[in-house]
């Protein structure tokens, strides 16, 4: 459990709950924005894609099922099938596949591969 030091989540109370069902908490330093930044930036990105659209589910949830079975889709569509522009506008296991095609190329650090990247979903040679 991980929280931005707010007044209920140092409480006493909420931490014995939390030494109950075995859960570390972790608590950030106050004024630092950036240890929960990525999250927060794909919860945004879940509820602006999945929650506030019917692409993913066909109108208000009325159930929990609704919700995990809309949620599955949105998780499966943004790790397969989104296209994504820094790979060149291929999806990730497009991506992924070219990069496992390539002939006699080494597994490279992500900034490499943004560096040689052509464009088309190969390494520069």
């Amino acid at each position: 459990m991980h929280s931005d030091a707010g007044s209920q989540d140092t409480s006493v109370r909420f931490t014995e709950h939390l030494a109950l069902e075995g859960i570390k908490p972790s608590v950030a330093s106050v004024g630092y924005a950036y240890d929960n930044a990525l999250m927060e930036c794909v919860i945004g990105l879940f509820k602006t894609e999945c929650v506030r659209t019917v692409v993913f589910h066909s109108g208000p949830f009325e159930t929990i099922a609704e919700v995990e079975f809309a949620t599955a889709g949105w998780v499966e569509w943004y790790n397969d099938a989104r296209l994504h522009s820094g790979f060149g506008d291929l999806t990730p296991t497009e991506y992924e596949q070219a990069q496992s095609a390539a002939p006699g190329r080494e597994p490279q650090p992500v900034r490499e591969r943004q560096r040689t990247w052509d464009g088309l979903g190969f390494p520069s040679r």
